[in-house]
């Protein structure tokens, strides 16, 4: 093969992947909520991965380094596009940590089709999902994306969550893209009569047929001989999945029967923080214009429904501190604001939780939460701190280690809190509820620690505002949906601009506002107090799938170095 043939497969050979990558991109990002589909594609996720695991299988590992990198950047860009509009900075630094999230998984993955030839494609699938589980953990931890989200609104198939977590849902998704490609490009078993794609080429030259039905042939035959050498795998999945269906179908709790709470939910459809880019005056004259739309939204609730149990403004609907100014008066517009607030709800005869910027001295240093605060009759009665802050733009523990990525992060009109420590439990009309704020509903590990402490209802408090977009805010339900089938708790979450809604133990949509309006929404929903197998053992199997990973990734690559020893000696 002269030089000119070689480089102009070699080129053939690079944008075919390069293409997969792509398309392999736009399938995951249309899974999940998009702006062409509101509700996401789900059934697109089934075979998202399919692939990428046919790239990785048709690269070496130092190619499969760039391809991952592609990959990584380009899915998440499509899929969290929304967060450069915060800051272009929390776009390319997400964007990038996925960019190098994938730079180090691909390698892995040619990798297990290396040690272990035949059946690589079932270390391909652990290693996928502990990626899936670990990069929810620690600093880092982003739960947008995990593949299970995406089959949010398919109820008989994540009915399982409450024993299994997301983590059950996302096994069944990837394997059968994992399970796909291998049978296209083969075991890598030649006894079996396995045809390797780039064997294809060859054939489809040498056939006087289309090329299109060589091709089929070639992946036909690949089917045929993947099938008769792994039909007890697909069978498995099979027997999950119909079990799974069934689950889905008979586990759905009956809660006619169950005391209800009734809880009035006000959207005010603006973001809180935005006044706090305009001089102090003006601030706090649009502070005080969202405090009226906010008044006027929950007297008209309250007058339509005198017997609401609860009012919930979202996350930091109130910007002041109204803590620290009520106490500290030296800022006379924000008292001034604070004291009407206090005033008003002194006037109330039902509890409001509100969100809110919490200051206060620990000695003589100021501490700052991110807050949900009950009030009763004007007074504070409980305060929760967010304890899982978002990293880079809440929280950056790493001042002395990245002094400059700190310093970039401060010059970007960044805001860090301190991170709260207590698993708050609400109590209030005889329900004992939680407030995890915002992002905290992404997050099984701490909604389930709320209900081991007592909370038989969710009372989420978020504010994607920000992101002027309706994609990032029906993702973030996505996860919210989750958290209430696993613990089989009712949720409502009241939000500045959407998606204000009530969610059943079952993880059906009750109501919800029309996003981007001004709106309250009332909701009777049900107190359920039965602990779930996921409640009790949490994220048992994402634990499981990585630490079986790792072993086998350890174990295949000492077998394969022995082999090699064995045949050169």
């Amino acid at each position: 093969m002269n030089g000119k043939v070689y480089m102009e497969k070699r080129v053939k050979f690079l944008l075919v992947n390069f293409a997969a990558v792509i398309v392999a991109a736009i399938l995951f990002a249309a899974s999940f909520p998009n702006p062409v589909f509101d509700y996401g594609l789900p059934l697109l996720a089934w075979i998202a991965y399919a692939p990428v695991f046919w790239v990785v299988r048709r690269t070496s590992l130092g190619t499969s380094i760039f391809f991952g990198a592609l990959y990584g950047y380009t899915s998440y860009a499509l899929f969290n596009y929304w967060l450069s509009v915060f800051h272009p900075l929390a776009g390319i630094i997400v964007h990038s940590i996925y960019l190098l999230y994938f730079a180090l998984l691909f390698p892995l993955l040619r990798l297990a089709v290396i040690v272990f030839p035949r059946r690589g494609y079932i270390l391909q699938f652990l290693l996928w999902m502990a990626y899936e589980y670990l990069r929810t953990v620690g600093f880092l931890g982003y739960s947008y994306g995990v593949t299970g989200y995406s089959q949010w609104n398919l109820l008989p198939v994540i009915q399982i969550a409450d024993i299994t977590g997301v983590w059950g849902v996302s096994a069944l998704v990837v394997f059968s893209s994992v399970w796909l490609a291998a049978a296209i490009q083969g075991t890598g078993n030649k006894e079996q009569g396995n045809i390797e794609l780039h064997e294809c080429t060859r054939i489809i030259r040498d056939n006087q047929r289309n090329s299109l039905t060589s091709l089929r042939l070639c992946v036909s035959q690949n089917f045929k001989n993947f099938f008769r050498a792994e039909w007890i795998s697909a069978a498995v999945w099979f027997v999950l999945l119909v079990a799974t269906l069934i689950y889905g179908f008979v586990s759905p709790i009956d809660y006619s029967d169950a005391r209800k709470v009734r809880v009035a939910l006000i959207q005010h459809n603006t973001d809180p923080w935005l006044p706090s880019h305009s001089p102090h005056e003006q601030a706090f004259e649009l502070y005080r214009q969202d405090f009226n739309v906010l008044r006027r939204l929950s007297d008209e609730a309250l007058a339509a429904h005198p017997d609401t149990d609860l009012v919930v403004w979202s996350e930091t609907a109130f910007v002041p501190r109204i803590y620290w100014h009520a106490n500290f008066r030296y800022d006379r517009l924000a008292w001034e604001l604070v004291r009407d607030l206090l005033d008003y709800l002194s006037e109330q005869e039902v509890p409001f939780v509100i969100g809110n910027h919490h200051g206060h001295l620990v000695g003589r240093v100021q501490r700052d939460y991110n807050a949900a605060i009950l009030f009763y009759r004007g007074e504070i009665v409980t305060i929760y701190r967010k304890i899982h802050l978002v990293p880079f733009t809440e929280h950056f523990p790493f001042e002395r280690q990245f002094p400059r990525i700190h310093q970039a992060l401060l010059d970007a009109d960044t805001h860090f809190w301190d991170r709260g420590t207590e698993f708050t439990i609400f109590y209030s009309r005889g329900v004992r509820f939680a407030a995890p704020i915002c992002f905290e509903d992404t997050f099984g590990y701490l909604n389930r620690e709320f209900v081991l402490r007592g909370a038989e209802l969710f009372v989420n408090l978020s504010n994607d505002a920000w992101s002027n977009s309706l994609s990032a805010q029906m993702q973030h339900l996505t996860m919210a949906v989750f958290r209430s089938v696993e613990n089989r708790r009712s949720m409502v979450r009241s939000t500045s601009s959407g998606q204000t809604c009530a969610i059943d133990p079952n993880g059906r949509i009750l109501a919800m506002a029309e996003p981007f309006t001004e709106a309250w929404l009332h909701v009777e929903v049900p107190i359920v107090t039965h602990i779930t197998f996921y409640t009790r053992y949490g994220d048992f199997l994402g634990k499981a799938f990585s630490l079986a990973a790792i072993v086998l990734l350890i174990f295949g690559s000492a077998s394969y170095i022995m082999r090699l020893s064995k045949r050169r000696n």
